[in-house]
């Protein structure tokens, strides 16, 4: 049984837990693939994007929303997940 990582992101709005799937680094950026629900539901996921710098104390992500880039990543993280049928919404 692989440990299960939760992060939180955090807005001016709202607190949103999400469920680290699987990561990646992609020209020394790191990425995560993360799910709403948990590694044992189904679910929407996202793909976010580390924009920490070395001097940020706290981690910092942003959805990746370039088409082109989703594209690559998706190939990526399926080849990760080879068992893992990841579906675009």
């Amino acid at each position: 049984m692989t440990e299960e990582r939760k992060i939180m992101l955090v807005d001016d709005e709202q607190t949103l837990p999400f469920y680290v799937v699987e990561e990646t680094k992609l020209n020394g950026v790191n990425y995560l693939l993360v799910t709403e629900g948990d590694e044992d539901e189904d679910g929407d996921c996202y793909i976010l994007k580390d924009m920490s710098g070395a001097e940020d104390t706290e981690a910092l992500y942003e959805f990746v929303e370039d088409e082109d880039e989703l594209e690559g990543l998706m190939k990526i993280f399926e080849e990760l997940l080879e068992d893992v049928d990841l579906e675009r919404k």
